[in-house]
Protein backbone atom coordinates (compact mmCIF):
# COMPACT_ATOMS: atom_id res chain seq x y z
CA UNK A 1 0.00 0.00 0.00
CA UNK A 2 2.90 2.37 0.81
CA UNK A 3 4.43 1.74 -2.62
CA UNK A 4 1.13 2.55 -4.26
CA UNK A 5 0.73 5.76 -2.27
CA UNK A 6 4.25 6.86 -3.17
CA UNK A 7 3.54 6.16 -6.83
CA UNK A 8 0.30 8.11 -6.66
CA UNK A 9 2.06 11.03 -4.98
CA UNK A 10 4.72 11.13 -7.69
CA UNK A 11 2.01 10.92 -10.32
CA UNK A 12 0.16 13.84 -8.79
CA UNK A 13 3.39 15.86 -8.79
CA UNK A 14 3.75 15.24 -12.52
CA UNK A 15 0.11 16.15 -13.08
CA UNK A 16 0.55 19.38 -11.14
CA UNK A 17 3.51 20.29 -13.28
CA UNK A 18 1.52 19.49 -16.40
CA UNK A 19 -1.43 21.57 -15.28
CA UNK A 20 0.89 24.49 -14.50
CA UNK A 21 2.34 24.21 -17.98
CA UNK A 22 -1.08 24.31 -19.58
CA UNK A 23 -2.12 27.21 -17.37
CA UNK A 24 0.68 29.21 -18.97
CA UNK A 25 -0.41 28.26 -22.48
CA UNK A 26 -1.72 31.29 -24.40
CA UNK A 27 -5.24 31.40 -25.77
CA UNK A 28 -5.92 28.66 -28.30
CA UNK A 29 -5.30 29.58 -31.93
CA UNK A 30 -8.15 29.95 -34.35
CA UNK A 31 -7.98 26.33 -35.40
CA UNK A 32 -8.65 25.22 -31.80
CA UNK A 33 -10.95 27.91 -30.48
CA UNK A 34 -14.67 27.20 -30.17
CA UNK A 35 -15.37 29.72 -32.91
CA UNK A 36 -12.87 28.14 -35.26
CA UNK A 37 -13.67 26.13 -38.32
CA UNK A 38 -12.92 23.02 -36.30
CA UNK A 39 -12.35 22.50 -32.61
CA UNK A 40 -10.12 19.50 -31.99
CA UNK A 41 -12.23 16.69 -30.64
CA UNK A 42 -15.60 18.36 -30.52
CA UNK A 43 -17.83 15.64 -29.07
CA UNK A 44 -20.52 14.19 -31.24
CA UNK A 45 -23.20 11.56 -30.88
CA UNK A 46 -21.92 8.21 -32.01
CA UNK A 47 -23.96 5.51 -33.63
CA UNK A 48 -25.83 5.46 -31.50
CA UNK A 49 -24.17 6.79 -28.37
CA UNK A 50 -22.15 9.86 -27.61
CA UNK A 51 -18.73 10.28 -29.19
CA UNK A 52 -16.32 13.07 -29.93
CA UNK A 53 -14.65 14.19 -33.08
CA UNK A 54 -12.97 17.09 -34.74
CA UNK A 55 -14.21 18.21 -38.10
CA UNK A 56 -11.24 18.96 -40.36
CA UNK A 57 -10.19 22.60 -40.64
CA UNK A 58 -11.04 22.67 -44.31
CA UNK A 59 -14.55 21.35 -43.71
CA UNK A 60 -16.93 24.06 -44.84
CA UNK A 61 -19.76 22.48 -42.84
CA UNK A 62 -18.11 23.26 -39.51
CA UNK A 63 -19.52 26.30 -37.70
CA UNK A 64 -17.83 29.55 -38.65
CA UNK A 65 -18.69 31.15 -35.34
CA UNK A 66 -19.20 29.90 -31.83
CA UNK A 67 -22.63 28.21 -31.77
CA UNK A 68 -25.26 29.12 -29.23
CA UNK A 69 -26.08 26.30 -26.86
CA UNK A 70 -29.73 25.49 -26.25
CA UNK A 71 -30.48 25.94 -22.54
CA UNK A 72 -32.90 23.05 -22.58
CA UNK A 73 -30.29 20.65 -23.92
CA UNK A 74 -27.68 21.94 -21.49
CA UNK A 75 -30.06 21.61 -18.55
CA UNK A 76 -31.03 18.07 -19.48
CA UNK A 77 -27.41 16.99 -19.84
CA UNK A 78 -26.48 18.55 -16.49
CA UNK A 79 -29.33 16.66 -14.82
CA UNK A 80 -28.39 13.44 -16.65
CA UNK A 81 -24.81 13.74 -15.46
CA UNK A 82 -25.99 14.17 -11.87
CA UNK A 83 -28.28 11.16 -12.23
CA UNK A 84 -25.42 8.92 -13.35
CA UNK A 85 -23.28 10.10 -10.42
CA UNK A 86 -26.17 9.12 -8.16
CA UNK A 87 -26.25 5.70 -9.81
CA UNK A 88 -22.74 5.06 -8.57
CA UNK A 89 -22.58 6.91 -5.28
CA UNK A 90 -24.68 5.95 -3.49
CA UNK A 91 -26.71 3.66 -5.82
CA UNK A 92 -24.23 0.99 -6.87
CA UNK A 93 -22.32 1.24 -3.58
CA UNK A 94 -25.46 0.48 -1.54
CA UNK A 95 -26.61 -2.24 -3.95
CA UNK A 96 -23.28 -4.04 -3.64
CA UNK A 97 -22.84 -3.20 0.03
CA UNK A 98 -26.12 -4.82 1.03
CA UNK A 99 -25.17 -8.02 -0.79
CA UNK A 100 -21.94 -8.70 1.12
CA UNK A 101 -21.54 -9.79 4.74
CA UNK A 102 -21.63 -7.02 7.33
CA UNK A 103 -17.89 -7.34 8.05
CA UNK A 104 -17.14 -6.30 4.46
CA UNK A 105 -19.73 -3.56 3.99
CA UNK A 106 -17.36 -0.58 4.26
CA UNK A 107 -14.73 -2.21 2.08
CA UNK A 108 -17.19 -2.33 -0.81
CA UNK A 109 -18.31 1.25 -0.21
CA UNK A 110 -14.66 2.35 -0.18
CA UNK A 111 -13.76 0.44 -3.32
CA UNK A 112 -16.67 1.97 -5.22
CA UNK A 113 -16.24 5.53 -3.97
CA UNK A 114 -12.47 5.74 -4.31
CA UNK A 115 -12.42 3.96 -7.67
CA UNK A 116 -15.05 6.35 -9.02
CA UNK A 117 -13.13 9.38 -7.75
CA UNK A 118 -9.82 8.16 -9.16
CA UNK A 119 -11.26 7.42 -12.61
CA UNK A 120 -12.82 10.88 -12.82
CA UNK A 121 -9.38 12.41 -12.24
CA UNK A 122 -7.75 10.12 -14.80
CA UNK A 123 -10.53 10.96 -17.24
CA UNK A 124 -9.77 14.65 -16.91
CA UNK A 125 -6.04 14.09 -17.32
CA UNK A 126 -5.91 11.74 -20.31
CA UNK A 127 -8.88 9.36 -20.51
CA UNK A 128 -11.21 11.71 -22.35
CA UNK A 129 -8.54 12.49 -24.91
CA UNK A 130 -7.80 8.83 -25.57
CA UNK A 131 -11.48 7.99 -25.95
CA UNK A 132 -12.91 10.98 -27.79
CA UNK A 133 -10.31 12.60 -30.02
CA UNK A 134 -9.15 11.67 -33.47
CA UNK A 135 -6.44 9.03 -33.57
CA UNK A 136 -6.86 5.69 -35.28
CA UNK A 137 -9.53 2.99 -35.34
CA UNK A 138 -8.53 1.71 -31.89
CA UNK A 139 -7.55 4.69 -29.76
CA UNK A 140 -7.70 8.47 -29.79
CA UNK A 141 -4.90 10.99 -29.52
CA UNK A 142 -3.66 13.62 -27.08
CA UNK A 143 -5.43 16.73 -28.40
CA UNK A 144 -7.40 17.00 -25.17
CA UNK A 145 -4.68 15.96 -22.72
CA UNK A 146 -5.39 17.73 -19.41
CA UNK A 147 -8.61 18.95 -21.14
CA UNK A 148 -6.54 21.36 -23.20
CA UNK A 149 -8.61 23.63 -25.46
CA UNK A 150 -11.95 22.64 -24.00
CA UNK A 151 -12.40 25.96 -22.19
CA UNK A 152 -10.68 29.25 -23.00
CA UNK A 153 -10.36 31.08 -19.70
CA UNK A 154 -9.13 34.27 -21.35
CA UNK A 155 -12.34 34.73 -23.34
CA UNK A 156 -14.75 32.61 -21.30
CA UNK A 157 -15.71 30.53 -24.33
CA UNK A 158 -16.41 26.81 -24.40
CA UNK A 159 -15.55 24.41 -27.21
CA UNK A 160 -18.71 23.10 -28.92
CA UNK A 161 -19.63 19.43 -28.82
CA UNK A 162 -21.80 18.04 -31.58
CA UNK A 163 -24.93 15.98 -30.98
CA UNK A 164 -26.91 13.71 -33.28
CA UNK A 165 -28.44 16.68 -35.12
CA UNK A 166 -26.67 18.84 -37.64
CA UNK A 167 -25.99 22.31 -36.27
CA UNK A 168 -26.97 21.40 -32.70
CA UNK A 169 -24.27 21.59 -30.05
CA UNK A 170 -23.72 21.32 -26.32
CA UNK A 171 -20.59 22.50 -24.48
CA UNK A 172 -17.86 19.92 -24.94
CA UNK A 173 -16.99 20.27 -21.28
CA UNK A 174 -20.50 19.08 -20.39
CA UNK A 175 -20.13 16.11 -22.72
CA UNK A 176 -16.80 15.28 -21.09
CA UNK A 177 -18.38 15.42 -17.63
CA UNK A 178 -21.23 13.17 -18.74
CA UNK A 179 -18.84 10.63 -20.18
CA UNK A 180 -16.66 10.77 -17.06
CA UNK A 181 -19.54 9.26 -15.10
CA UNK A 182 -19.71 6.37 -17.58
CA UNK A 183 -16.02 5.63 -17.17
CA UNK A 184 -16.33 5.79 -13.40
CA UNK A 185 -19.31 3.49 -13.01
CA UNK A 186 -17.90 0.96 -15.48
CA UNK A 187 -14.81 0.47 -13.34
CA UNK A 188 -16.91 0.33 -10.18
CA UNK A 189 -19.07 -2.47 -11.59
CA UNK A 190 -16.02 -4.75 -11.66
CA UNK A 191 -15.63 -4.48 -7.88
CA UNK A 192 -18.57 -6.82 -7.29
CA UNK A 193 -16.85 -9.80 -8.88
CA UNK A 194 -14.02 -10.11 -6.35
CA UNK A 195 -15.60 -8.51 -3.28
CA UNK A 196 -14.67 -9.66 0.23
CA UNK A 197 -11.12 -10.89 -0.43
CA UNK A 198 -9.05 -8.46 -2.55
CA UNK A 199 -6.51 -5.90 -1.35
CA UNK A 200 -7.67 -2.30 -1.62
CA UNK A 201 -4.36 -1.21 -3.18
CA UNK A 202 -4.61 -4.00 -5.76
CA UNK A 203 -8.05 -2.77 -6.77
CA UNK A 204 -6.73 0.73 -7.46
CA UNK A 205 -3.70 -0.43 -9.43
CA UNK A 206 -5.80 -2.77 -11.53
CA UNK A 207 -8.33 -0.03 -12.25
CA UNK A 208 -5.67 2.38 -13.52
CA UNK A 209 -4.31 -0.19 -15.98
CA UNK A 210 -7.65 -1.54 -17.12
CA UNK A 211 -9.21 1.90 -17.54
CA UNK A 212 -6.28 3.03 -19.67
CA UNK A 213 -5.99 0.01 -21.93
CA UNK A 214 -9.54 -1.38 -22.05
CA UNK A 215 -12.17 1.23 -21.23
CA UNK A 216 -10.69 4.14 -23.17
CA UNK A 217 -9.94 2.13 -26.34
CA UNK A 218 -13.35 0.44 -26.39
CA UNK A 219 -15.13 3.75 -25.81
CA UNK A 220 -13.20 5.09 -28.81
CA UNK A 221 -13.92 2.06 -30.98
CA UNK A 222 -17.66 2.08 -30.27
CA UNK A 223 -18.54 5.76 -29.87
CA UNK A 224 -16.04 7.93 -31.69
CA UNK A 225 -16.99 9.45 -35.01
CA UNK A 226 -16.60 12.79 -36.73
CA UNK A 227 -20.07 14.12 -35.94
CA UNK A 228 -23.00 14.90 -38.24
CA UNK A 229 -21.72 18.24 -39.50
CA UNK A 230 -18.55 16.60 -40.78
CA UNK A 231 -20.69 14.83 -43.38
CA UNK A 232 -21.10 17.90 -45.57
CA UNK A 233 -21.24 16.09 -48.91
CA UNK A 234 -21.02 12.61 -50.37
CA UNK A 235 -17.43 13.33 -51.38
CA UNK A 236 -16.22 13.22 -47.76
CA UNK A 237 -18.26 10.29 -46.45
CA UNK A 238 -15.56 7.64 -46.88
CA UNK A 239 -12.90 9.88 -45.39
CA UNK A 240 -15.05 10.71 -42.36
CA UNK A 241 -16.02 7.08 -41.80
CA UNK A 242 -12.35 6.07 -41.91
CA UNK A 243 -11.62 8.38 -38.97
CA UNK A 244 -14.24 6.75 -36.74
CA UNK A 245 -13.67 4.01 -34.19
CA UNK A 246 -13.46 0.46 -35.52
CA UNK A 247 -16.76 -0.86 -34.15
CA UNK A 248 -18.55 2.33 -35.19
CA UNK A 249 -17.20 1.77 -38.71
CA UNK A 250 -18.70 -1.70 -38.64
CA UNK A 251 -22.11 -0.15 -37.94
CA UNK A 252 -22.73 -1.68 -34.51
CA UNK A 253 -25.43 0.03 -32.45
CA UNK A 254 -24.79 0.80 -28.79
CA UNK A 255 -26.90 3.65 -27.50
CA UNK A 256 -25.51 3.94 -23.98
CA UNK A 257 -22.92 1.25 -23.31
CA UNK A 258 -23.98 -2.38 -23.66
CA UNK A 259 -20.51 -3.22 -24.92
CA UNK A 260 -18.41 -0.35 -23.58
CA UNK A 261 -19.83 -0.47 -20.06
CA UNK A 262 -21.52 -3.76 -19.22
CA UNK A 263 -19.85 -6.48 -21.26
CA UNK A 264 -16.51 -4.75 -20.84
CA UNK A 265 -16.83 -4.63 -17.04
CA UNK A 266 -18.40 -8.09 -16.75
CA UNK A 267 -15.58 -9.83 -18.60
CA UNK A 268 -12.98 -8.01 -16.50
CA UNK A 269 -14.85 -9.03 -13.37
CA UNK A 270 -15.00 -12.67 -14.40
CA UNK A 271 -11.28 -12.70 -15.13
CA UNK A 272 -10.74 -11.11 -11.73
CA UNK A 273 -12.81 -13.77 -10.00
CA UNK A 274 -10.56 -16.43 -11.51
CA UNK A 275 -7.32 -14.56 -10.78
CA UNK A 276 -8.14 -13.63 -7.18
CA UNK A 277 -9.61 -17.02 -6.38
CA UNK A 278 -12.60 -18.13 -4.37
CA UNK A 279 -13.55 -16.82 -0.96
CA UNK A 280 -12.70 -18.98 2.03
CA UNK A 281 -15.64 -21.31 2.58
CA UNK A 282 -17.14 -20.76 -0.88
CA UNK A 283 -19.40 -23.68 -1.70
CA UNK A 284 -19.31 -24.92 1.88
CA UNK A 285 -21.05 -22.15 3.77
CA UNK A 286 -23.77 -19.65 2.95
CA UNK A 287 -22.74 -16.12 2.04
CA UNK A 288 -26.01 -14.42 2.93
CA UNK A 289 -26.52 -10.75 2.04
CA UNK A 290 -26.43 -8.77 5.27
CA UNK A 291 -29.03 -6.16 4.23
CA UNK A 292 -31.47 -6.69 1.40
CA UNK A 293 -33.06 -3.43 2.48
CA UNK A 294 -29.94 -1.53 1.42
CA UNK A 295 -29.76 -3.61 -1.75
CA UNK A 296 -33.33 -2.63 -2.65
CA UNK A 297 -32.56 1.03 -1.95
CA UNK A 298 -29.46 0.78 -4.12
CA UNK A 299 -31.36 -0.92 -6.94
CA UNK A 300 -34.01 1.80 -6.82
CA UNK A 301 -31.38 4.54 -7.04
CA UNK A 302 -29.81 2.70 -9.96
CA UNK A 303 -33.15 2.57 -11.74
CA UNK A 304 -33.82 6.27 -11.28
CA UNK A 305 -30.29 7.24 -12.19
CA UNK A 306 -30.36 5.03 -15.27
CA UNK A 307 -32.80 7.41 -16.93
CA UNK A 308 -29.94 9.89 -17.07
CA UNK A 309 -27.60 7.15 -18.25
CA UNK A 310 -29.80 6.08 -21.17
CA UNK A 311 -31.94 9.08 -22.04
CA UNK A 312 -29.00 11.39 -21.49
CA UNK A 313 -27.08 9.53 -24.18
CA UNK A 314 -29.35 11.20 -26.73
CA UNK A 315 -27.39 14.39 -25.91
CA UNK A 316 -30.48 16.50 -26.55
CA UNK A 317 -33.75 17.10 -24.74
CA UNK A 318 -35.80 15.75 -27.63
CA UNK A 319 -37.68 12.79 -29.04
CA UNK A 320 -34.72 10.39 -28.96
CA UNK A 321 -34.32 11.02 -25.23
CA UNK A 322 -38.06 10.47 -24.79
CA UNK A 323 -37.93 7.09 -26.52
CA UNK A 324 -34.89 6.04 -24.50
CA UNK A 325 -36.61 7.18 -21.28
CA UNK A 326 -39.75 5.15 -21.89
CA UNK A 327 -37.87 2.06 -23.03
CA UNK A 328 -35.73 2.20 -19.90
CA UNK A 329 -38.90 2.37 -17.83
CA UNK A 330 -40.75 -0.51 -19.50
CA UNK A 331 -37.88 -2.92 -20.13
CA UNK A 332 -36.82 -2.77 -16.49
CA UNK A 333 -40.36 -3.41 -15.31
CA UNK A 334 -40.63 -6.39 -17.65
CA UNK A 335 -37.35 -7.84 -16.39
CA UNK A 336 -38.49 -7.59 -12.75
CA UNK A 337 -41.62 -9.57 -13.63
CA UNK A 338 -39.66 -12.13 -15.63
CA UNK A 339 -37.14 -12.76 -12.85
CA UNK A 340 -39.90 -13.14 -10.24
CA UNK A 341 -41.81 -15.55 -12.48
CA UNK A 342 -38.66 -17.55 -13.08
CA UNK A 343 -37.87 -17.73 -9.37
CA UNK A 344 -41.42 -18.79 -8.54
CA UNK A 345 -41.21 -21.59 -11.09
CA UNK A 346 -37.78 -22.72 -9.85
CA UNK A 347 -38.18 -22.36 -6.09
CA UNK A 348 -41.85 -21.84 -5.46
CA UNK A 349 -41.54 -18.21 -4.37
CA UNK A 350 -40.19 -14.90 -5.60
CA UNK A 351 -37.62 -12.95 -3.55
CA UNK A 352 -36.71 -9.33 -2.93
CA UNK A 353 -33.16 -10.10 -4.03
CA UNK A 354 -34.58 -11.53 -7.24
CA UNK A 355 -36.73 -8.48 -7.92
CA UNK A 356 -33.78 -6.14 -7.37
CA UNK A 357 -31.54 -8.30 -9.56
CA UNK A 358 -34.22 -8.41 -12.24
CA UNK A 359 -34.40 -4.62 -12.28
CA UNK A 360 -30.65 -4.36 -12.85
CA UNK A 361 -30.81 -7.07 -15.53
CA UNK A 362 -33.46 -5.12 -17.42
CA UNK A 363 -31.51 -1.88 -17.09
CA UNK A 364 -28.38 -3.54 -18.41
CA UNK A 365 -30.11 -5.15 -21.39
CA UNK A 366 -31.94 -2.02 -22.49
CA UNK A 367 -28.78 0.11 -22.33
CA UNK A 368 -27.57 -0.56 -25.89
CA UNK A 369 -31.14 -0.59 -27.18
CA UNK A 370 -32.68 2.37 -25.34
CA UNK A 371 -33.02 4.75 -28.27
CA UNK A 372 -32.59 2.06 -30.92
CA UNK A 373 -35.73 -0.05 -30.52
CA UNK A 374 -39.47 0.49 -30.40
CA UNK A 375 -41.73 0.31 -27.38
CA UNK A 376 -42.76 -3.34 -27.67
CA UNK A 377 -39.24 -4.37 -28.60
CA UNK A 378 -38.04 -2.91 -25.30
CA UNK A 379 -40.54 -4.97 -23.33
CA UNK A 380 -39.46 -8.14 -25.13
CA UNK A 381 -35.81 -7.33 -24.38
CA UNK A 382 -36.68 -6.84 -20.71
CA UNK A 383 -38.50 -10.16 -20.44
CA UNK A 384 -35.75 -12.08 -22.21
CA UNK A 385 -33.08 -10.44 -20.05
CA UNK A 386 -34.91 -11.28 -16.84
CA UNK A 387 -34.99 -14.99 -17.62
CA UNK A 388 -31.53 -15.04 -19.22
CA UNK A 389 -29.82 -13.35 -16.27
CA UNK A 390 -31.62 -15.60 -13.80
CA UNK A 391 -29.96 -18.48 -15.63
CA UNK A 392 -26.72 -16.51 -15.69
CA UNK A 393 -26.46 -16.30 -11.89
CA UNK A 394 -27.45 -19.94 -11.41
CA UNK A 395 -26.77 -22.42 -14.21
CA UNK A 396 -24.08 -20.46 -16.04
CA UNK A 397 -22.33 -19.55 -12.79
CA UNK A 398 -22.05 -23.22 -11.86
CA UNK A 399 -20.72 -24.03 -15.32
CA UNK A 400 -18.04 -21.33 -15.13
CA UNK A 401 -16.95 -22.38 -11.65
CA UNK A 402 -15.83 -18.89 -10.63
CA UNK A 403 -16.65 -17.16 -7.36
CA UNK A 404 -18.17 -14.07 -8.97
CA UNK A 405 -19.24 -12.69 -5.59
CA UNK A 406 -22.07 -10.38 -6.66
CA UNK A 407 -22.86 -11.93 -10.06
CA UNK A 408 -21.28 -9.24 -12.21
CA UNK A 409 -20.95 -11.51 -15.22
CA UNK A 410 -24.27 -13.26 -14.70
CA UNK A 411 -26.15 -9.95 -14.81
CA UNK A 412 -24.00 -7.43 -16.66
CA UNK A 413 -22.32 -9.88 -19.01
CA UNK A 414 -25.36 -11.94 -19.92
CA UNK A 415 -27.68 -8.93 -19.89
CA UNK A 416 -25.29 -6.85 -21.96
CA UNK A 417 -24.92 -9.58 -24.58
CA UNK A 418 -28.67 -10.16 -24.74
CA UNK A 419 -29.34 -6.44 -25.13
CA UNK A 420 -26.65 -5.92 -27.75
CA UNK A 421 -27.85 -8.78 -29.93
CA UNK A 422 -31.56 -8.01 -29.58
CA UNK A 423 -30.85 -4.39 -30.52
CA UNK A 424 -30.00 -5.79 -33.94
CA UNK A 425 -33.36 -7.54 -34.05
CA UNK A 426 -35.69 -4.78 -32.88
CA UNK A 427 -34.01 -1.76 -34.47
CA UNK A 428 -35.75 -2.42 -37.77
CA UNK A 429 -38.79 -0.31 -38.56
CA UNK A 430 -40.63 -3.48 -39.58
CA UNK A 431 -40.72 -4.43 -35.89
CA UNK A 432 -41.54 -0.97 -34.60
CA UNK A 433 -37.98 0.24 -34.21
CA UNK A 434 -36.73 3.70 -35.20
CA UNK A 435 -34.23 2.36 -37.73
CA UNK A 436 -30.84 4.02 -38.11
CA UNK A 437 -29.28 6.83 -40.10
CA UNK A 438 -28.03 5.32 -43.33
CA UNK A 439 -26.79 8.56 -44.86
CA UNK A 440 -25.46 11.29 -42.57
CA UNK A 441 -25.24 13.77 -45.43
CA UNK A 442 -29.02 13.84 -45.80
CA UNK A 443 -29.83 12.26 -42.40
CA UNK A 444 -31.85 9.57 -44.19
CA UNK A 445 -33.21 6.84 -41.90
CA UNK A 446 -33.08 3.23 -43.10
CA UNK A 447 -33.46 -0.27 -41.70
CA UNK A 448 -30.83 -2.94 -42.16
CA UNK A 449 -31.70 -6.59 -42.52
CA UNK A 450 -32.18 -8.21 -39.11
CA UNK A 451 -29.62 -10.98 -39.65
CA UNK A 452 -27.09 -8.54 -41.08
CA UNK A 453 -27.41 -6.18 -38.12
CA UNK A 454 -27.31 -8.99 -35.56
CA UNK A 455 -24.07 -10.26 -37.09
CA UNK A 456 -22.58 -6.77 -36.84
CA UNK A 457 -23.70 -6.60 -33.21
CA UNK A 458 -22.13 -10.00 -32.58
CA UNK A 459 -18.79 -8.84 -33.99
CA UNK A 460 -18.81 -5.92 -31.59
CA UNK A 461 -19.66 -8.18 -28.65
CA UNK A 462 -16.91 -10.69 -29.46
CA UNK A 463 -14.25 -8.00 -29.89
CA UNK A 464 -15.26 -6.48 -26.55
CA UNK A 465 -15.04 -9.85 -24.78
CA UNK A 466 -11.60 -10.65 -26.16
CA UNK A 467 -10.18 -7.15 -25.68
CA UNK A 468 -11.41 -6.73 -22.12
CA UNK A 469 -10.44 -10.27 -21.14
CA UNK A 470 -6.85 -9.95 -22.35
CA UNK A 471 -6.31 -6.52 -20.80
CA UNK A 472 -7.90 -7.59 -17.51
CA UNK A 473 -5.73 -10.70 -17.25
CA UNK A 474 -2.54 -8.69 -17.83
CA UNK A 475 -3.67 -5.99 -15.39
CA UNK A 476 -4.43 -8.50 -12.63
CA UNK A 477 -1.10 -10.23 -13.17
CA UNK A 478 0.75 -6.92 -12.88
CA UNK A 479 -1.11 -6.13 -9.68
CA UNK A 480 -0.42 -9.60 -8.33
CA UNK A 481 3.32 -9.41 -9.06
CA UNK A 482 3.78 -5.91 -7.65
CA UNK A 483 1.31 -5.66 -4.75
CA UNK A 484 -0.38 -9.00 -4.43
CA UNK A 485 -4.07 -9.47 -5.11
CA UNK A 486 -5.42 -11.11 -2.02
CA UNK A 487 -5.53 -10.35 1.67
CA UNK A 488 -4.32 -13.00 4.10
CA UNK A 489 -6.64 -15.72 5.34
CA UNK A 490 -6.68 -14.14 8.79
CA UNK A 491 -7.63 -10.72 7.34
CA UNK A 492 -10.34 -12.25 5.20
CA UNK A 493 -11.87 -14.07 8.15
CA UNK A 494 -11.76 -10.92 10.26
CA UNK A 495 -13.40 -8.91 7.52
CA UNK A 496 -11.99 -6.25 5.20
CA UNK A 497 -13.67 -3.42 7.07
CA UNK A 498 -11.35 -3.86 10.03
CA UNK A 499 -8.31 -5.41 8.33
CA UNK A 500 -8.14 -3.01 5.36
CA UNK A 501 -9.74 0.18 6.70
CA UNK A 502 -9.70 -0.03 10.48
CA UNK A 503 -13.40 0.68 10.97
CA UNK A 504 -16.77 -1.05 10.94
CA UNK A 505 -20.07 -0.26 9.30
CA UNK A 506 -22.17 -0.94 12.37
CA UNK A 507 -21.73 -0.56 16.13
CA UNK A 508 -21.96 -3.89 17.87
Amino acid sequence: MKKLLISLALGLSVLTAGVSGFAQTPAAPAAEAPAAAAAPAAPAAAAPAAAAAAAPAADAAAPAAAPKFDKGDVSWMLVSTLLVIMMTIPGLALFYGGLVRSKNMLSVLMQVMVTFSMIVVLWMVYGYSLAFTEGNAFIGGFDRLFMKGIFDASTGTFAPGATFSKGVYIPELLFAAFQATFAGITCCLIVGAFAERIKFSAVLLFMVIWFTFSYAPLAHMVWFWMGPDAYASKDVVDAMNAKAGLIWQWGALDFAGGTVVHINAAVAGLVGAYCVGKRIGYGKEAFTPHSLTLTMVGASLLWVGWFGFNAGSALEAGTSATLAFMNTFSATSAAVLAWCIGEALMRGKASMLGAASGAVAGLVAITPAAGNVGLMGAIVIGFVAGFACLWGVNGLKRMLGADDSLDVFGVHGVGGIVGALLTGVFNTQALGGPGLVGDWVTATVVSNGILDQVLVQLKGVLLTIVWSGVVAFIAFKIADLTIGLRVTEEEEREGLDISSHGETAYNR
